[in-house]
């Protein structure tokens, strides 16, 4: 099973194909290559070290949540 995760972009490199994105507290250096419309502050789906697609802030708001709970709970 493949898993996405939703981020934000805090910030894009000169070369343009890299980004810093931080998905739920930590920050990750992912590909943007997939995404070349991102831009910082755009919430990205993160799989794998790629972001496979822009998401809108309160989807990805929704998805986070879920995970949150899916982490709170996990151990029950």
């Amino acid at each position: 099973m493949c898993l996405a995760v939703p981020g934000e972009i805090i910030k894009i490199y000169p070369d343009g194909y890299q980004a810093d994105v931080n998905i739920m507290g930590n920050v990750k250096r992912v590909s943007i290559f997939l995404t070349p419309e991102a831009k910082v502050g755009d919430r990205v789906m993160v799989h794998a070290g790629q972001a496979i697609s822009v998401i809108e802030r309160e989807e990805a708001e929704a998805i986070e949540k879920l995970w949150e709970e899916l982490l709170r709970h996990g151990n029950d």
